[in-house]
């Protein structure tokens, strides 16, 4: 027995402690809680430590603690989070639901196996697209259904975004280890600085929005489960409103992060691209480096308060490479390279939207999709049918395409415009937008023989839930009335052929681009 464990603590490794039968006790211990696994149920202590954005000092908060936890969480893991449960007998014998009055308290929760983890299906190679997509569509959802920050409470202002950066890296300088760490940090605070300034007007609409809501707070691979194939997100912030009442885009970027530095950018990609398409929160993305530099420091910042409060020298040393990976991380999105606009260029079949996804994938862009858009666009409206697709919708939907493509290169983001652009007039309003805001501009354009055409568009329909409604009749309109890509804009055209190799043409294409004027500085 580790006699350096608190008596109630190593009171709880022995199987009378449960009213259940246990298998080996396994102890799991942050810089918060202890949990205690005894096989078919998992039951979480909190310690009693004040840090100042958290604090479980008295019995009495821990006990208020407990239940917030146990609200927040069953919002996404009903059937994982079961009860609050007090722990009674002595400091010595200590017994789950037993007489006597509470020593402590505990959240049970049902157990799974470590397998489950997301973060262990990452490093293992056992995260695939499918939990991805099902990943996005749950969190979108989510965001869509939680309360909302009224004007009258103080969270996600610009004065509270500030102060959880600054304080965030304030935790993190006394665990600094050398001269270089302490130069980044430096970088990083005047960076979170400068972006305040120019971005307070920003935070405060999207507080007066309605995108600051009562998240999760804490959602990263780590705390999400793979439970009956379906991703399970966990361990809610409970200690902390300010942590969890925030833009829904900032947790989307603690996931996107958590992906990025474990170099899973086409997973990122995927998930991001995914939620924008189901939420159209696309101007959200001004905001995106600034809150994945934020939260590479909060789990940095973790690392850091794991480490101080652990003897195991192995352990310690883990922690330190964590933490000095999420530290490049926020450094290298410092640097900022010039953004770049791709439109697609086909009719109706052609293959587009797979090849818009690839390349987003590849090249971490986001996509902008003319299908998606229209809906949305004729849904605010409450437009329907023919309307949809006379010449007064279409001309206004790819007015909206690319106001929302100025709007993410300013951010400097790469856009993918996915739509066929079959008019002369659109390419060129997407080219002088690119022109504009000081971007590179690449139509790339597909081609496929007419059956391939006819048999994809044929699949699709018998497939259903693509946002596309183009049928055969469209196809055949679009090949009589496209105008073809003039001499004048050859320059700008990259040219992919059904079934033709996509990964050489995909190292083309980012050779192509690399090749453009390289770098911008700091500019967001």
């Amino acid at each position: 027995m580790n006699e350096t464990l608190p008596r109630l603590v190593a009171g709880l490794l022995h199987p009378d402690a449960y009213p259940h039968p246990v298998g080996e006790i396994r102890l799991i211990e942050t810089h918060i809680s202890w949990v205690f696994l005894t096989g078919s149920y998992a039951y979480k202590v909190k310690k009693p430590v004040d840090f100042g954005f958290l604090d479980f000092s008295t019995l009495a908060r821990r006990e208020w603690f407990c239940h917030e936890e146990l609200r927040l969480n069953r919002r996404l893991a009903p059937d994982l989070y079961l009860d609050v449960c007090a722990i009674r007998g002595s400091p010595q014998a200590p017994r789950i639901d037993g007489p006597g009055p509470a020593l402590e308290y505990a959240v049970r929760m049902r157990q799974f196996p470590p397998d489950a983890l997301l973060s262990n299906l990452a490093t293992n190679g056992g995260l695939e697209t499918r939990h991805i997509d099902r990943l996005a569509d749950l969190v979108a959802e989510f965001h869509g259904s939680i309360p909302r920050s009224t004007a009258n409470d103080p969270y996600g202002t610009p004065e509270c975004i500030r102060k959880a950066t600054l304080d965030n890296l304030s935790h993190i300088a006394p665990a600094i280890l050398s001269d270089f760490d302490h130069v980044v940090l430096w970088r990083l605070r005047e960076r979170a600085e400068r972006d305040h300034e120019q971005l307070e007007a920003f935070f405060r609409a999207r507080k007066e929005e309605g995108f600051v809501r009562e998240c999760h707070g804490d959602l990263h691979l780590a705390n999400i489960a793979l439970i009956d194939a379906t991703p399970t997100p966990f361990d809610a912030i409970e200690f902390n409103p300010e942590l969890r009442w925030i833009d829904v885009i900032s947790e989307l970027a603690f996931l996107a992060m958590d992906l990025e530095v474990r170099e899973l950018c086409r997973f990122s990609a995927r998930l991001v691209n995914r939620y924008l398409a189901i939420t159209g929160d696309y101007s959200a993305m001004a905001l995106w480096g600034y809150y994945r530099r934020y939260r590479a420091m909060v789990r940095a910042k973790i690392a850091a308060l794991t480490w101080a409060g652990t003897d195991d020298s192995d352990r310690k040393a883990s922690l330190v490479e964590d933490f000095r990976r999420y530290l490049r991380y926020a450094q290298a999105l410092l640097t900022e390279k010039r953004p770049w606009l791709c439109i697609l260029h086909g009719v109706s079949g052609s293959g587009k939207s797979w090849l818009a996804r690839e390349i987003a994938e590849f090249f971490y862009a986001i996509v902008v999709r003319s299908d998606v858009e229209r809906k949305r666009l004729a849904a605010n409206l409450n437009l329907t049918g023919d309307r949809l697709y006379d010449r007064e919708f279409t001309e206004r939907t790819y007015e909206t395409l690319i106001e929302r493509a100025r709007r993410l290169l300013e951010s400097n983001l790469p856009v993918l415009l996915d739509a066929t652009f079959l008019a002369a007039h659109h390419r060129d309003h997407a080219r002088k937008v690119a022109e504009e805001v000081g971007a590179s501009f690449l139509i790339l354009s597909l081609e496929a023989p007419i059956e391939t055409l006819h048999a994809r568009i044929e699949a699709r329909r018998r497939a259903a839930g693509d946002p596309s409604d183009a049928d055969l009749a469209v196809l055949e309109r679009q090949l009589a009335h496209f105008q073809p890509l003039r001499e004048e804009e050859m320059p700008f055209v990259a040219k992919y052929q059904a079934g033709s190799p996509l990964a050489p043409w995909l190292q083309q294409l980012r050779d192509r681009l690399e090749g453009m004027p390289e770098a911008i500085t700091n500019r967001q």
